[in-house]
């Protein structure tokens, strides 16, 4: 096994043929960390483990597939004799009105979006809370920030993912192991183009609705204002930081959207304060 400098981390990223997760893969290696790459189909990564052949694994990797899962996780951690960051990115996009949408489409994108990545979670945390240290890096997006039309169950997928990020913050963090959620905007990758889904129904009704944030997504790829190589930068930095936020918003749109969210959400409810506020039990005398 190989002898690493304490202050060289071993990341574990999934889901890294393209997109956020090949530009944070090639990004950690490049600041002479240590990497597991994992996807799906691994021929993208073939340039990137011949240019890093010593810091550089790649697995195949189905996060849909439990077995295999528990098994690449163990021998992730086999691979530099640890696992300090686990990145769970793998995962795509579902578009189309919630009627439209079949319910194999719908327990797909959960399989892999939210229980692909517990399962590497529940892989990965054994080894974590044996070393006492860690850092778990879960990509959310900007549909948990506020929801569109037309996202309602690849963004269900992310808000409940979010609500098991939270939770595991407050579990883990006696035991030295770091939560990030990473909120991005639109980044120029291809999730758009290779990993965005169509539902398999189409209903005239939704056009203006579903339909018309398709058409705009549409248009918007290729052009979006996100650079993913600064994302990967600023993942990076947080990992490195010695008090790491539990969220991370990536972008101008996701942070102009987090504020919008925020100044609405107060608005709406002390508009309603006279009748959410008395509703506890009355003091006794």
């Amino acid at each position: 096994m190989s002898e690493l400098p304490t202050t060289t981390r071993v990341w574990l990223i999934t889901g890294c043929s393209s997109g956020f997760g090949l530009a944070l893969a090639a990004a950690v290696l490049a600041s002479g960390q240590r990497v597991i790459a994992t996807a799906r189909e691994t021929s993208a990564l073939d340039a990137l483990a011949a240019r890093f052949p010593d810091t550089c694994r790649v697995f195949p990797l189905d996060v849909t597939n439990a077995p295999q899962v528990k098994s690449v996780v163990a021998q992730a951690a086999d691979a530099f004799d640890r696992l300090d960051v686990i990145v769970n990115n793998a995962g795509y996009g579902l578009i189309g009105a919630f009627e439209e949408l079949g319910t194999e489409q719908i327990t797909r994108n959960f399989e892999t979006n939210f229980f692909g990545a517990l399962a590497v979670l529940r892989a990965a945390l054994p080894i974590l809370r044996a070393q006492g240290n860690g850092h778990i890096v879960n990509i959310s997006a900007a549909a948990v920030i506020s929801n569109y039309a037309g996202f309602s169950i690849y963004g269900a997928t992310k808000w409940a993912l979010e609500g098991v990020s939270e939770s595991l913050a407050a579990e883990l963090k006696p035991l030295g192991i770091k939560v990030t959620i990473v909120q991005p905007g639109p980044f120029r990758t291809d999730f758009i183009g290779r990993s965005l889904k169509r539902a398999e129904d189409h209903i005239a009704d939704y056009d203006r609705t579903s339909g018309k944030f398709l058409r705009f997504l549409e248009t918007m790829d290729g052009k979006q204002p996100g650079d993913p190589a600064k994302a990967a930068k600023a993942i990076i930095d947080v990992v490195e930081s010695d008090a790491p936020p539990l969220r991370l918003v990536l972008g101008k749109y996701a942070n102009d959207k987090v504020r919008k969210k925020l100044a609405d959400a107060e608005r709406e409810r002390a508009a309603w304060e006279h009748l959410g506020l008395p509703t506890d039990f009355t003091p006794t005398p």
